[in-house]
């Protein structure tokens, strides 16, 4: 393994090398991003946030200048960083939100409770199939005819409705994992 250190920024994209760094780091990587971020999910997030990054700048590693592990890290501090700024702005937009309705005499209790919903059903959207996610957002969230997405995603009508069949399958399974009961 010791070999990846030293090969070129190109060859971090073939195969059989970006497995073995992903099993040799992920697993370091999600402790890391856990001890800072203490939350398991966003966790998981910024290890795949950091790999989708190698492969996208593979040929940017300098391994004259530093270690696959130093580049991993250095990104995934950079992910982190990034993570806590985005929780930092929507808690900002939350409270302010929040004094906005209590300032229009309006009940906070609902507007939290569907900023919640909606926190919850993003968070569970992220845990599924990308084609899936797609179809069930424009589809579902978007309100948008299966005709019109499956001409924008350039696939057959019966295809789309099979992605949003399983894809609220899926969701429906993600939620209740996440301990989201399905409303009466």
């Amino acid at each position: 393994m010791a070999y990846i250190g030293r090969r070129r920024g190109s060859d971090l994209r073939g195969d059989v090398v970006f497995r073995e760094v992903y099993a040799l780091h992920a697993p370091e990587l999600h402790r890391f991003a856990l001890r800072q971020l203490g939350d398991d999910s966003a966790a998981e997030e910024v290890v795949q946030e950091v790999f989708l990054r190698v492969w996208r700048s593979a040929d940017g590693f300098k391994p004259d200048l530093a270690g696959v592990r130093v580049w991993l890290f250095a990104i995934a501090r950079n992910v982190v960083i990034d993570e806590v700024r985005s929780r930092l702005r929507h808690d900002k937009r939350m409270t302010a939100a929040q004094a906005a309705a209590a300032e229009a005499g309006e009940v906070c209790k609902d507007f939290v409770s569907t900023a919640i919903d909606r926190r919850l059903v993003r968070t569970g959207l992220l845990r599924i199939n990308a084609d899936q996610r797609a179809a069930v957002v424009a589809t579902h969230l978007r309100d948008r005819s299966y005709r019109d997405v499956a001409t924008e995603l350039e696939v057959p009508q019966a295809t789309l409705r099979s992605r949003v069949h399983f894809g609220l399958k899926a969701l429906r399974s993600v939620m209740e994992d996440m301990g989201v009961q399905p409303a009466a």
